[in-house]
């Protein structure tokens, strides 16, 4: 019995080592036959220098042209308010008018003593020549002559005391009639007909601003000023094709104001508090569209970057600790990193200051894909394209 059953174990043995064979073969073919790598695809943008326009926008407020407050200069009765509370006034325009009557009685009483002044003074200059012939003669003494020559130049200094007063009530009684010294929009009075008013009291009657033309205030950094002379030193930015000092103005609410305005004056100190200089400037307000106290943003022309650099914003992103960093595809197809230095936005684009040159190709679509030093398949970018796909599906954009 045992000699029938030997040749069969042997049998199964190698049966089951022609099985663990075939196993060992099969996978080792499976490893050499592994799908090829494949090479991801981006996107890219090729760097070019071209000129560039430089503005900065700055928060201002809007603030009256000319203001002034009025104040009577004489005490009295306000008899009658002369004018339409937020009207439009003109310069000379009446605007109140005070009792007339004790400053017309002055300017009387003035003129009457000036006469009297005038007619006393024929008679006391005729009376001092008699008295100089008579002390040719000896017929009066010195001190007759002294006392008559006194007399004239007293009666001399009346008139002119009188023509005094007579200009002062003069003047005091026009000072009843209150008058705009300019033209603008008038607000509120503070008192109305039968009021006691002082002589530059503390409080006005009522204020006029002018409004056309209107300025704007702006408030720009000390470190912005410092930025655009190093520029400007560095010869990096040319104010030369800049037309003029137009300054453009947008409102509260993000339309543009119409009218351009002129860029006045920069302000020669800078607040302590917030580390600014104001810069004024005046715009024309024919329509009344800005009032005094406006929140705006005013858009300045610094220069031209005749050699800047702009890539889209979504070709920067950050480090770790904040840089701003970009991916750019060598001459070998190999992915870099490169740090960059970034100036500010200019629409939908970075204006980049360091890190890139003409020439470069910056990853713009793909970049989750890849990581620097892996080998990347370069298509060309399509803005157009993107922007159409963000229109037609903006909630896949936002995501």
């Amino acid at each position: 019995m045992n000699h029938r059953t030997f040749p069969v174990n042997i049998h199964m043995k190698y049966l089951s080592l022609l099985g663990v064979l075939i196993a060992v073969a099969a996978s080792s073919c499976s490893r050499t036959q592994a799908p090829p790598v494949m090479i991801p695809e981006v996107a890219t943008v090729t760097v070019v220098r071209k000129p560039v326009t430089l503005t900065t926008e700055l928060p201002g407020r809007t603030s009256a042209y000319l203001i002034a407050d009025i104040r009577p200069q004489v005490n009295g009765l306000v008899q009658k308010r002369l004018f339409t509370e937020g009207s439009d006034v003109q310069a000379g325009q009446q605007l109140y008018q005070i009792d007339p009557a004790p400053f017309q009685a002055a300017y009387d009483a003035a003129k009457a003593g000036l006469a009297r002044a005038e007619a006393n003074v024929s008679a006391v200059r005729a009376r001092t020549g008699r008295v100089r012939e008579a002390l040719s003669d000896k017929a009066v003494s010195q001190q007759d002559a002294d006392d008559a020559d006194a007399s004239l130049k007293a009666a001399e200094a009346d008139i002119l005391y009188y023509r005094a007063a007579v200009e002062t009530s003069r003047i005091n009684l026009g000072y009843a009639n209150i008058v705009s010294p300019i033209s603008g929009r008038i607000g509120s009075s503070s008192v109305t007909d039968g009021a006691i008013v002082t002589a530059y009291q503390p409080t006005p009657l009522a204020t006029i601003q002018q409004l056309d033309p209107i300025y704007v205030d702006v408030p720009q950094s000390t470190n912005e000023l410092l930025r655009l002379e190093r520029r400007m030193k560095e010869g990096r930015l040319n104010q030369a094709k800049v037309t003029g000092d137009k300054v453009e103005l947008i409102l509260s609410d993000g339309t543009k104001y119409p009218l351009e305005g002129v860029l006045q004056f920069r302000d020669v100190s800078v607040d302590p508090t917030t580390g600014s200089v104001i810069v004024r400037a005046v715009f024309p307000n024919p329509n009344g569209v800005l009032l005094p106290g406006m929140f705006v943003r005013a858009s300045v022309k610094e220069g031209i970057d005749e050699n800047a650099i702009l890539v889209p914003q979504q070709t920067v992103s950050r480090d770790t600790k904040g840089n701003p960093v970009a991916l750019v595809v060598n001459a070998a197809g190999i992915v870099e990193m490169r740090l960059l230095a970034v100036d500010r936005a200019i629409g939908a684009q970075w204006l980049v200051s360091s890190g890139l040159e003409a020439g470069d190709r910056v990853i713009a679509e793909g970049m989750q894909r890849v990581r620097p030093g892996v080998p990347v398949k370069v298509v060309p970018f399509e803005a157009g394209q993107q922007q159409s796909a963000a229109k037609a599906n903006p909630a896949s954009m936002k995501q």
